[in-house]
């Protein structure tokens, strides 16, 4: 617990937060018995990734859209965290899943603001409505007109932003929102700005409640416990992500992936839980048991590559692996994959009595099987080398550990 603990505070979670969320895990570990397929320790994790995404929203909350187009979408935040680049690839976002988006330039304060939502547009080639430096409200009046008359089902206002919350700021926000029936309301917050974004989720659902939030720069080191603060103090949920500059770069919230990305343990659930479905009880228990005689033969290595395939590529498995997947390179992975395939290759391409009999392979049925595999000589040599290196380092720890016991 005090790991779990000393992980969430050092994503930045508010620590309220982590204490009442530490006091639940407590509670269900101890109550809970451990399953005969998993290790007290992966029970654990299980436990925490099972109660941290239930924290975060268990399930992947949508836009409401209004059952009588257009729907209108206010976007709001503080300056600094986003806001128009992410009100731009929201509208991208929403045109590839079939929508008719428009933007609306409402922020009429910063300097060059309109011109920067309208390069913006450009780019993703949606349509920015603008009428100047007028009053907000009236621009968003103005909008919802405009769209009806030209066809399009989503208005996305985005609106302006301060580098401090004041009441100017919300009494505008308010009056666009009484006046043109807002649908949505999103709140835009910095991912790296920590019990900051927490202060400013709250004040803005506090004045104008807000009905959801977008977290951006989540492509930095951060581990976002922003995430986790936002969602336990306001109740509000975390509709969308944004990774990175490219209007790409956008997606629906996933709670189950943001609850390994705060603990930083990659996502281990997602490999505890495929090995588990991949591997049969039967498959356990031979692989034990050639691990206890030392007498690893092809048939084996090739059943168990056979298995891991299944458990998805290479680069995913490693994706999965905590700290790891951002260690090691695509060449290096690719490496790794053509050997796994010449490997696959050589086997094939034994009988079934030299599969199960290495020694019997001699120069003639190296010769063979090279051919048989369009390898060469060499390779055979180097396979049947690293499968005696594999049983002689199993038959020494094996003595290993016979030597332990009798200690």
């Amino acid at each position: 617990m005090r790991e779990i603990k000393l992980a969430l505070l050092e994503a930045d979670v508010n620590y309220m937060v982590v204490r009442d969320f530490i006091d639940r895990i407590q509670s269900a570990a101890v109550s809970q018995e451990v399953l005969q397929s998993l290790t007290p320790a992966q029970q654990i994790i299980k436990i925490v990734n099972q109660e941290l995404v239930e924290l975060l929203g268990s399930k992947n909350e949508r836009i409401n859209f209004s059952a009588k187009p257009p729907s209108i979408v206010l976007v709001c935040g503080l300056q600094g965290s986003g806001k128009t680049t992410t009100t731009t690839k929201l509208a991208h976002h929403l045109k590839t899943k079939g929508k008719h988006p428009m933007l609306v330039a409402c922020d009429v304060y910063r300097p060059a603001a309109i011109e920067q939502l309208k390069a913006a547009g450009e780019r993703a080639h949606i349509y920015v409505f603008e009428r100047g430096n007028i009053d907000p409200v009236q621009i968003a009046t103005s909008s919802v007109r405009y769209a009806k008359d030209n066809g399009y089902d989503v208005i996305i206002l985005d609106t302006a932003g301060r580098l401090q919350i004041d009441a100017e700021l919300m009494d505008e926000l308010k009056n666009i929102k009484k006046v043109v029936n807002v649908d949505e309301t999103l709140l835009v917050v910095d991912s790296m700005s920590g019990q900051d974004a927490v202060n400013a989720a709250s004040a803005f659902d506090e004045a104008i409640s807000i009905d959801g939030v977008i977290l951006t720069k989540l492509d930095s080191d951060a581990r976002a416990g922003a995430a986790l603060s936002i969602k336990a103090i306001t109740q509000k949920p975390i509709k969308f992500v944004g990774t990175g500059e490219k209007l790409a770069d956008f997606d629906v919230f996933y709670p189950d992936r943001m609850a390994s990305r705060i603990l930083g343990m990659g996502d281990t659930i997602s490999l505890i839980e495929k090995a588990e479905s991949t591997f049969s009880e039967n498959q356990k228990q031979k692989i034990e048991e050639h691990l206890r005689k030392s007498s690893f033969d092809f048939d084996d290595l090739l059943s168990n590559m056979q298995t891991m395939k299944k458990l998805g590529s290479l680069k995913n498995i490693i994706s999965l692996l905590p700290g790891v997947g951002n260690k090691i390179t695509d060449e290096q992975i690719d490496k790794s994959e053509d050997e796994l395939l010449k490997t696959k290759a050589l086997i094939s391409s034994m009988t079934q009595k030299e599969r199960r009999e290495p020694a019997l392979i001699n120069a003639g049925r190296r010769k063979r099987i090279a051919a048989g595999s369009g390898r060469k000589v060499g390779d055979v040599n180097e396979l049947l080398k690293r499968l005696e290196a594999m049983n002689r380092m199993m038959k020494q720890f094996s003595g290993n550990k016979k030597r332990h016991k009798k200690r």
